[in-house]
């Protein structure tokens, strides 16, 4: 046998370093794990029970990354709360539907695996299902030599909620009169950062270690601000008070384009922008980059990160719920009859 013949480590892949990074993620994937889960770290695929909770479960499954937001975490190389953010786009949006979030499964595609990277971002997906209370249930890390620049990877993330089918979640109970409360995003979550970075970064060419006095940190900090989780308290919601008639997450598109998507049609939403505050980072990119108002508004979240249509009698209570879960519920619109349908910024 030739000595010298090609190894996977020469082709780029190191076994050893992938079971390294498995053996320094366990204990952050087991922190995880709830009393439905059934099978173990070593199994091929996670198992899960149901338990008899309800007598006609529904799944609901959701699939996101974190998108170029990833760029700022390689070149800050940072890497603990990137997770968190893919958790968050994933079960923020099967919560909408009523779901409660039962387990999780994530991706990292990587060029060159270095354990601790890896376990740094598997930490932060744990950080994330512990907060809203679903099993890290498996995942998978796979070393592309070649598909990536030295020091980058991609992550993305699925999730898997359950709910009882006449609890659904659909906005065909949305009716005039119905109130939309708004929960405040924590900043830019994980959307609309292509824009963001080519106005900073690229035409303003901002460090990120600068800090800036509008936002009271530096300009990386507050970029890598990881995404609100709701789906906790939403769960919480669902459980203790009235359901809500629609639940929209505000991601790509906007606040127009993701509160149109919850109304009937024949009605429509009309949101007061002035309701709510917008975050020192939004008007840091339209004055930096002179961006159009009507850019910004298809773009960005602008301060929501979720919106909620309920019957106004149920306004008192949900509002209390939600502020006993640390929410800060606001009443940002409400919904008519007719008008050009959809969601209307005012």
């Amino acid at each position: 046998m030739d000595e010298k013949s090609p190894t996977y480590r020469d082709a780029g892949v190191d076994i050893e370093a992938g079971e390294r990074a498995v053996e320094l993620m366990k204990a952050a994937v087991r922190a995880t794990h709830t009393p439905a889960v059934i099978s173990g770290l070593s199994d091929f695929g996670g198992m899960i029970g149901l338990g008899d909770a309800y007598a006609d479960p529904v799944l609901v499954a959701g699939t996101d990354s974190v998108g170029t937001k990833l760029k700022i975490a390689f070149a800050l190389d940072r890497h603990n709360t990137i997770g968190r953010d893919c958790v968050a786009m994933c079960v923020d949006d099967i919560v909408c539907q009523g779901a409660r979030p039962l387990l999780f499964l994530d991706y990292v595609g990587i060029g060159r695996l270095v354990p601790e990277v890896v376990a740094e971002i598997v930490s932060g997906v744990a950080d994330g299902c512990r907060e809203c209370g679903c099993a890290l249930l498996g995942g998978e890390t796979a070393e592309l030599p070649g598909m990536y620049a030295e020091g980058e990877y991609d992550l993305v993330g699925f999730a898997v909620g359950v709910m009882p089918r006449d609890r659904i979640i659909d906005g065909s109970q949305v009716r005039p009169g119905a109130v939309l409360l708004g929960l405040p995003s924590s900043g830019l979550h994980s959307n609309g950062y292509s824009l963001a970075r080519y106005v900073l970064l690229e035409i303003a060419q901002m460090p990120l270690t600068e800090h800036v006095d509008s936002l009271g940190r530096t300009l990386g900090e507050e970029l890598l601000e990881p995404t609100r989780i709701y789906a906790g308290s939403l769960a919480t919601l669902f459980d203790e008070g009235p359901l809500p008639h629609s639940i929209m997450h505000i991601t790509g598109g906007g606040i127009g384009g993701n509160v149109a998507r919850g109304i009937p049609s024949g009605l429509t939403a009309h949101v007061d922008m002035s309701s709510f505050e917008r975050p020192a980072i939004f008007d840091l990119i339209q004055q930096t980059g002179d961006v159009a108002e009507s850019e910004m508004r298809r773009t960005f979240n602008l301060g929501l990160g979720m919106v909620l249509a309920v019957a106004e009698a149920d306004l008192t209570q949900t509002c209390e719920i939600l502020r006993d879960c640390g929410e800060e519920p606001l009443q940002v619109g409400e919904v008519r009859e007719g008008g050009p349908g959809g969601c209307v910024l005012e």
